[in-house]
């Protein structure tokens, strides 16, 4: 029977169960896929109280999301509408705006809640 993961010791046997129940062919809708589906969601729970994930840094945000979008730092520029103040912003020395903040959510994708945070 599967009880909640409260220790470390009980999160470290569940991922090993979830590494063994992944190794093998699971059917859909059998006892292991049960299984493997309910370890997921305790070790998904225990992680968010014990091992969060923090948030990363704007600029970084940013410099990743250009890097997978296949975008130079000078497009950076164009989306923003400012070519001279994209080194600023990369650099730290001037905070993203609203309108900035906005533009990069709805061109780059990256979530508003990462570029609203303080660096």
């Amino acid at each position: 029977m599967l009880k909640p993961i409260k220790k470390e010791e009980q999160y470290n046997d569940a991922l090993a169960r979830v590494y063994e129940l992944m190794q093998t062919d699971i059917e859909e809708g059998s006892v292991a896929s049960d299984e493997l589906e309910v370890l997921s969601i305790l070790i998904k729970e225990y992680e968010l109280v014990y091992h969060p994930i923090p948030s990363p840094n704007p600029l970084e945000a940013i410099k990743f999301r250009l890097d997978q979008m296949g975008l130079s730092e000078k497009e950076l520029g164009d989306i923003l509408g400012y070519r001279s103040r994209k080194s600023e912003i990369l650099s730290g020395k001037r905070k993203l705006s609203l309108a900035m903040i906005r533009k990069l959510n709805e061109i780059l994708h990256i979530p508003a809640e990462v570029l609203i945070q303080a660096y």
